[in-house]
């Protein structure tokens, strides 16, 4: 048995392969009114190594949105690729952002505080961006509810053709999605899709806190180890993250 931050979760190897039972969690539930939206734009793809160029988070609560967006220096030269995903360069992130290690730490605190008032941490493809701020500041733990729009859309319509970008899921739900890659409009985007998933699906919003967790983790390994299984099929050596909502 393994503490997997707020809520514990029982690693057993059976004989048809990895299962997971979640032990205890505070017994919520998520509730799409009561959201704190939370997206990166970074420095690279590797959570291990990115660092953060601007931080988004969004509350919402019944009618009411908060908008947060902080820019960081990242402290390292910004590659031309993550510029032209982002549109901010070295230059300018050096001239007008905050300290990095100030932003990364207000980032944690708004996401802690957000989870002592009982709101749902929204994050989609929380395996990337929660990874990070592991990543960047060890401490950090996941210590309340995470929904994440890209596992669960991809869970309950796993047959669907196309891309599961934040656009192209933005897209099949009819969410309006402006300046994509700007923190806060993708913040803001999931967070609508998280809506919709609740308005379509509303067997999500009647689980506990623990069951909505745990199925997540285990819709994204089983996912996951599908891709491994057809790279290898394929013969190619590609490293997949099946852990969630941190990588290993």
């Amino acid at each position: 048995m393994v503490k997997k931050n707020h809520f514990l979760v029982e690693h057993r190897e059976g004989v048809s392969g990895d299962s997971y039972r979640v032990v205890s969690m505070t017994a919520l539930h998520f509730d799409p009114a009561h959201m704190l939206s939370f997206d990166l734009e970074t420095t690279g793809i590797d959570p291990k190594t990115a660092r953060i160029v601007t931080s988004a988070l969004v509350t919402i609560k019944g009618r009411e949105r908060n908008d947060i967006e902080m820019l960081a220096d990242p402290g390292v030269e910004i590659p031309q690729q993550a510029s032209d995903v982002h549109g901010i360069t070295t230059e300018y992130a050096r001239e007008h952002g905050q300290d990095h290690d100030e932003v990364l730490a207000k980032t944690i605190e708004g996401i802690r505080e957000a989870w002592r008032a009982g709101a749902t941490l929204i994050v989609y493809n929380a395996a990337y961006d929660l990874s990070v701020l592991r990543a960047l500041e060890p401490s950090f733990t996941v210590d309340g509810p995470v929904f994440d729009p890209f596992v669960v859309d991809r869970a309950k319509d796993q047959y669907r053709k196309g891309k599961r970008t934040l656009e192209s899921v933005c897209e099949h739900y009819g969410v309006v999605l402006d300046n994509a890659h700007e923190a806060t409009a993708d913040a803001v985007a999931a967070a609508r899709v998280a809506w919709m998933l609740a308005r379509k699906y509303p067997e999500i919003v009647q689980m506990s806190a623990d069951e909505l967790m745990l199925a997540q983790a285990t819709w994204f390994y089983e996912s996951q180890k599908s891709l491994q299984e057809w790279f290898q099929k394929k013969g190619k050596d590609v490293p997949v993250n099946t852990a969630w909502p941190l990588a290993e």
